[in-house]
């Protein structure tokens, strides 16, 4: 055998590996892509929901400030949404899938657009109320929280007005 064929048939081994690797690494992204909970789990992330805007206002009612507690109501109530988000509806067909698409889009993007113009907000407000201020951040809670209630509630308009 030449050099030129050993080196050929080398050349298609790689290729043929590095192919399976690609082909391994879409089926990875697209299990992710698709992964959704099934319907009876968007029932479920509404309790879970609503039983943490309980405990928020129970929290607030009681004065009780633990920072744990604080932070078990705020992933608790981020896990709701989350569940609601990522749940299948009765029928998933082509048009939900899109529509979903098209509201995770359209959160993301007003997420970016509340990032951005949030802090100048509250600086400017500050300093109108209060007479002085300082540029404040926000927490990782506040971002979240509306990104998924702006795409839950995009969500849900784009299907009464597709359907």
């Amino acid at each position: 055998m030449s050099l030129s064929k050993i080196n050929k048939s080398k050349s298609e081994a790689n290729h043929m590996e590095n192919s399976t690797y690609c082909e391994r690494e879409n089926a990875r992204i697209q299990k992710l892509y698709k992964f959704q909970l099934p319907h009876r789990y968007k029932k479920v992330g509404y309790f879970v929901t609503a039983l943490f805007v309980v405990f928020i206002f129970a929290r607030k009612i009681m004065e009780y400030d633990g920072e744990l507690l604080k932070t078990i109501i705020k992933n608790g109530f981020l896990l709701g949404l989350l569940i609601i988000s990522i749940s299948k509806e009765k029928v998933e067909d082509e048009l939900i899938e899109s529509l979903r698409t098209k509201s995770y889009r359209i959160a993301f993007v007003l997420t970016v657009a509340y990032a951005v113009v949030q802090p100048l907000i509250e600086y400017v407000v500050e300093t109108v109320i209060k007479g002085e201020a300082s540029l404040g951040d926000f927490s990782y809670f506040q971002v979240l929280v509306f990104m998924l209630i702006v795409q839950i509630g995009f969500f849900e308009q784009l299907k009464r007005y597709f359907k």
